[in-house]
């Protein structure tokens, strides 16, 4: 049988074949992409196998069976085939037409999941053939050490999870630039609580990178009944999402490539489409957010390209409460996704820096009309270093549409021993998670850990959200015992004068 871990080690080989040679932002759709071709291969190798002793051989009945299965593929699309010509001056060659002959047999699961990879590519590989050609060697080795027959995985997840597993060690070792693109599991794990999915939701992401937040959502509900929608603005991260999910056998998801503030692909019959459940952890503070719309400005009353944003260059009135300011686009995504969510039984969980609670002028203006509506239910602070890139602490606010009660839950679960402390991240254990979820649900008043506040109160405090005005988290010092410090203070004095006595001895003995 075929661990998770053997996978995991293979993997790691894998990388192997590539440092030093090659970023390593840049190598994991290289090994993530091979990872996935040894799968399908294997799958559907042994689903041939099973065809051909059901079919008693018969090439002709064992063909027409496989072409109705999940995916297909030609023979100079398979693994072995690819391991076969390792040798072969023009690998590199071998493997893109095999990623497009895999592309073209399943254009509508997989169409434009390889395009950004280029296994010739002269930016990644350089010009020197030879050794680009014994690296893609290497990389054909290594996979072809195990066995990943579904006869020989010990859980249908094992795959999926092993993705997700490199996804995230890719993203710890990239930093800021590998932390775009992956949301810590346990933070995945407790907005996908929050939001807790049901049967028959739509599940929307607008900004899901490898689609991390959307599976854990996804399996709350176990017999998988539910709509899976995402957006994703770089290509290369559209395309781990799209085999993410894949590999996870969400086959109908609707995973779009474009820019979701410019350019929303929620959008169905003309008509702007709603989700029951909507997560996200978009870019914190994304500066320039707004450069979609002003490129496709027209000109103003001058003459001139109109250089800064108005709610009235979005087509989609998603900016009417107010315009979040050029350097940080928080609040677009958070506006983006409020008119994303279902009027009557929407829940949304977003991840965000703790600035959106309080910074002022239009950012102010829009969390007022937030708060006023009724629309946000929960504030939860983080502890700070989860994510990958980042030490600063996040927040994730939860909303509701037609909720039937005014104030907003203050939850902070910042403060020792609401987590782990971890060598170069801090953790978010079980035991945390579950903490956080009772008393959302539950929506009580806890000594230092969280405060129902009224809607008077928020407003009292000038719609300002910042946690500690609301959750006193605050520990009452042990009482300075003054005579014992001056005590202390005269005991030192009175040491320091003998050894400065006793120092000044040696000196005069020395002769100095």
């Amino acid at each position: 049988m075929t661990s998770r871990a053997d996978i995991e080690r293979v993997l790691w080989s894998a990388c192997d074949s590539f440092r030093g040679k090659i970023d390593s932002s840049r190598y994991k759709d290289y090994i993530l992409s091979m990872l996935f071709v040894k799968y399908l291969s294997d799958v559907s190798k042994e689903k041939r196998q099973e065809y051909m002793r059901q079919y008693d051989n018969d090439e002709r009945r064992v063909d027409r069976a496989m072409s109705r299965e999940r995916f297909t593929m030609d023979a100079e699309s398979t693994f072995d085939f690819l391991y076969e010509n390792r040798t072969a001056t023009d690998i590199g060659q071998k493997i893109n037409v095999a990623l497009s002959h895999i592309e073209d047999h399943n254009s509508s699961k997989l169409r434009g999941v390889f395009r950004a990879i280029d296994f010739n590519s002269q930016v990644d590989f350089g010009e020197d053939v030879r050794a680009k050609n014994a690296t893609l060697r290497n990389l054909l080795d290594d996979f072809n050490g195990i066995d990943l027959r579904p006869s020989q995985l010990g859980s249908a997840d094992i795959i999926g999870d092993a993705y997700e597993y490199m996804i995230a060690n890719f993203a710890s070792d990239a930093g800021k630039k590998g932390g775009e693109f992956f949301t810590p599991s346990q933070v995945s794990e407790l907005v996908a609580r929050l939001v807790n999915p049901q049967e028959n939701d739509r599940i929307y992401d607008p900004t899901c990178g490898s689609g991390g937040l959307l599976l854990k959502a996804y399996k709350k509900v176990p017999n998988g009944k539910v709509a899976v929608y995402g957006q994703e603005l770089n290509a290369q991260t559209w395309a781990l999402c799209t085999m993410n999910m894949f590999l996870h056998n969400v086959d109908d998801a609707k995973i779009w490539q474009g820019d979701t503030l410019s350019n929303p692909q929620n959008i169905e019959n003309d008509e702007w489409m709603t989700f029951q459940v909507v997560v996200a952890n978009p870019p914190f503070s994304l500066d320039k957010w707004d450069g979609g719309f002003l490129s496709n400005a027209g000109l103003d009353a001058k003459g001139k390209k109109q250089e800064k944003m108005t709610a009235t260059l979005d087509p989609w009135r998603r900016f009417d409460w107010g315009v979040p300011p050029a350097s940080k686009g928080d609040y677009a995504f958070v506006l983006h996704m409020l008119k994303s969510l279902d009027a009557n039984n929407g829940r949304m969980a977003i991840v965000l820096p703790h600035g959106v609670l309080f910074r002022g002028a239009s950012e102010g203006k829009i969390r007022k009309q937030i708060v006023e509506l009724n629309l946000l239910d929960a504030v939860i602070g983080l502890p700070a270093n989860l994510f990958y890139g980042t030490g600063i602490p996040a927040c994730i606010l939860v909303f509701r549409k037609n909720r039937a009660r005014r104030d907003v839950l203050f939850i902070d679960a910042s403060g020792d021993g609401n987590y782990e402390k971890g060598k170069n991240q801090n953790i978010l254990r079980d035991s945390d998670l579950k903490k956080i979820v009772e008393v959302y649900n539950a929506r009580e008043n806890t000594d230092k850990y969280s405060y129902v506040a009224s809607y008077d109160e928020i407003k009292d405090n000038d719609f300002n959200l910042n946690i500690p005005r609301y959750v006193d988290t605050f520990e009452e010092e042990e009482l300075v015992d003054i005579d014992e410090v001056k005590t202390n203070i005269t005991n030192i004095e009175a040491e320091l004068v003998d050894v400065q006595a006793q120092m000044q001895k040696y000196l005069d003995e020395l002769g100095l």
